[in-house]
């Protein structure tokens, strides 16, 4: 059984390499290749018992290398369309389990020039408000269409709106240019459909968190209305690799490898000089001119878990409302694994922190 994945997050796309025999079914191998050398570094990481069962099963059945995903380099144009197309009809079939499970209504606008998803829950009742979402994807790969598993069980959970921004993915948009499309985007609801700041909550999976993170940012910066609540998932945060879980958990994350993927990844959104800009890294950021409340998601296995970490004391070092929700032994953006009490439980947290702040 290959565990069920996401086109909004990084690691759907990962390889995987074979399933553990029955007799170590107490351990998952991850191979993990330093790309400083010629050797291949083997990493044998035992599943923790103090996670559910459910997401014991799922890690047992499944086994990456997430150094043998190599990216283009950040120029090659050619080698990004093909790898973007490569991924879109893998990642579409991904997120159909979850469309057929919850059997959302999905429509589509456009919004300043920009494709829009329109996801509404069965039995959605209009309260008002609307949640927006922006899919990860290493800021290169993805789209609305191939990551609607992602505000599917946003909404289920929830029982919002949840509206799904298309933006244009790198290297054909770079980071000052992506930003201003999910201002554009937040702004256009205010302007075109009549929400209030106070109507709006974002979210973010992945590069998808860090790229809504920075677009708050930007828009505080430039006076506008912010909105009531902000959602992350596993965000990117820190586009540099800087940060210790970068190097303590380098071979202990199964699903993210930095040197084959991130590095180039980063590149293609942003010029090497600009990556610790605040509206690329949000971790670089000021926030004692305000910001939005927000939830922090992750676990304790991601290389992200430093940037998770610097943001929530930057927020709250600010006086910002922040909740640093962290799970034991989990893999990235794991509300995916939807049939996991780790997944309910993260899903149910949202649903409260954003009913304390949209106040429906």
């Amino acid at each position: 059984m290959i565990i069920t994945l996401s086109a909004a997050i990084l690691f759907p796309i990962l390889i995987m390499i074979q399933a553990i025999p029955s007799d170590l079914q107490s351990l998952y191998c991850a191979l993990a290749q330093n790309s400083s050398t010629q050797n291949a570094t083997y990493q044998y990481l035992p599943i923790p018992t103090t996670i559910s069962n459910e997401a014991q099963e799922e890690l047992r059945n499944t086994v990456f290398d997430p150094s043998m995903l190599k990216a283009p380099d950040p120029d090659d144009l050619n080698g990004w369309k093909r790898q973007y197309h490569d991924f879109e009809s893998m990642l579409m079939a991904l997120s159909q389990p979850i469309i057929d499970l919850y059997q959302p209504d999905i429509s589509e606008m456009m919004l300043d020039g920009i494709q829009i998803l329109d996801i509404k829950p069965q039995n959605w009742t209009d309260n008002g408000k609307v949640l927006v979402y922006a899919h990860g994807g290493g800021y290169t790969f993805g789209s609305a269409n191939s990551t609607l598993g992602s505000p599917v069980l946003a909404a289920n959970a929830t029982g919002l709106r949840v509206m799904s921004i298309n933006y244009t993915v790198a290297p054909f948009s770079k980071w000052n240019q992506t930003t201003d499309q999910i201002v554009s985007i937040i702004q256009m609801l205010k302007e075109q459909l009549g929400y209030s700041g106070d109507d709006i909550a974002v979210y973010g999976d992945s590069a998808g968190g860090g790229l809504v993170t920075g677009s708050i940012l930007k828009m505080r910066d430039q006076g506008l209305e912010l909105p009531a609540a902000l959602i992350l998932w596993s965000p990117w945060l820190d586009l540099t690799e800087t940060g210790d879980t970068y190097f303590t958990l380098k071979y202990a994350d199964p699903y993210l490898s930095y040197d084959s993927f991130l590095k180039n990844t980063a590149r293609a959104y942003v010029d090497h000089a600009d990556q610790k800009n605040p509206y690329v890294s949000p971790v670089y950021g000021n926030f004692n001119g305000g910001y939005t409340p927000t939830l922090i998601q992750g676990s304790t296995r991601e290389i992200f878990l430093s940037g998770f970490i610097r943001l929530y004391q930057a927020l709250d070092q600010a006086d910002i409302p922040v909740k640093l929700d962290i799970y034991e032994g989990m893999p990235h953006v794991h509300q995916y694994l939807y049939k996991t009490p780790e997944s309910k439980i993260a899903l149910s947290k949202m649903n409260e922190f954003l009913k304390t702040y949209l106040d429906y």
